[in-house]
């Protein structure tokens, strides 16, 4: 049996990169999958808290994003989804596997180092130890893949390390994880700096298209994204980073590749590739949106998500209990 694990935090509105680079690929991953599968997707609201989120924002958030799942195509009856603060195994396995983890490890991760800087009003504990957190979610499934994006192979990394780690210590427990990692679609960029990735938090809001905005919002932001004044559609994300990233984006709306597409639209002015790369990003969005205000507030994803929680309750009871008997903590 393989047990596959993904989490996205519920904060901030799911963007299109967040969309084309990881649910998608889940959705795929999901309905390629065989009956030895086991498939456990969470919201990871546990995470987001290492920073602050207004308490009624981040409910709603949650509830959110987890109706965006759905409305994606991810299937219960195939899949596990559920909020991770449901599963207190999550919390548990994070503290004994920080009895495990080095400060080094934890203070050299890109990740923390960024963000620590950005902090205004005190860094927390829980910024720091996140990556065991990350760990926990993961290793608590004895998981053997985790989809990924290149930004957290690092975090991967350390939980393949504290599971090695562990199984040397304790004797053989943990499976050890393997990424699974996207070449296209895996990183979406700013549609205002094709440089950088795009990011939820990102404050030139022309910048992200939103996997709930309307068809006019996306049309303009796709319009006045940065291009270049070269006039000719090619794939070259060093000379064109612009054009690259809504040729990427074309590709996964389409399912076509990028050297199909560049010749599909070698003749087109920057107007017309724009208008196309629209229309088509338009078309793919509509019926998530559909299915996302449809499910929203139903009985249907309040019953989803209880029924996941408990799922994978079984799941994560099971392995805690391996964990603290090989540990020595406890009567038995």
């Amino acid at each position: 049996m393989k047990n596959i694990v993904s989490g996205i935090q519920p904060s901030g509105k799911i963007t299109l990169g967040n969309y084309l680079g990881a649910i998608k690929n889940i959705v795929n991953m999901q309905n390629e999958a065989d009956d030895d599968t086991n498939l456990f997707i969470f919201i990871a609201d546990l995470h987001a808290i290492t920073v602050y989120q207004e308490p009624a924002e981040l409910r709603k958030s949650i509830k959110s994003l987890a109706a965006i799942y759905l409305a994606c195509g991810i299937d219960p009856n195939k899949t596990t989804l559920f909020i991770q603060s449901e599963v207190r195994e999550h919390a548990e396995m994070s503290y004994l596997l920080q009895t495990i983890t080095y400060i080094g490890e934890l203070e050299r991760m890109t990740q923390y180092k960024d963000k620590m800087i950005k902090q205004v009003q005190g860094v927390s504990s829980a910024l720091l130890t996140y990556p065991v957190l990350m760990a926990g979610d993961i290793l608590l499934y004895n998981t053997d893949y985790v989809p990924v994006g290149q930004d957290q192979k690092q975090h991967l990394e350390l939980a393949r390390t504290i599971a090695e780690r562990f199984n040397n210590r304790y004797s053989e427990t943990f499976k050890v994880p393997e990424p699974i990692i996207r070449k296209i679609g895996a990183k979406i960029m700013s549609l205002q700096d094709p440089t950088a990735k795009m990011s939820k938090s990102d404050k030139l809001e022309k910048a992200v298209i939103y996997l709930l905005d309307d068809e006019a919002t996306i049309r303009k932001k796709i319009s006045s994204a940065v291009t270049d004044s070269e006039a000719s559609v090619y794939y070259d994300v060093d000379k064109k980073p612009g054009i690259s990233n809504l040729l990427t984006i074309l590709s996964c709306c389409t399912n076509k590749s990028i050297e199909e597409l560049v010749e599909i639209c070698k003749d087109m002015n920057y107007g017309e590739f724009k208008k196309m790369v629209a229309d088509e990003l338009v078309n793919k969005l509509k019926p998530i949106q559909e299915r996302y205000y449809e499910i929203l507030n139903s009985k249907e994803l309040d019953e989803i998500l209880t029924n996941g929680a408990q799922k994978a309750s079984y799941f994560a009871n099971k392995m805690i209990s391996k964990v603290k008997r090989k540990m020595g903590i406890g009567r038995k």
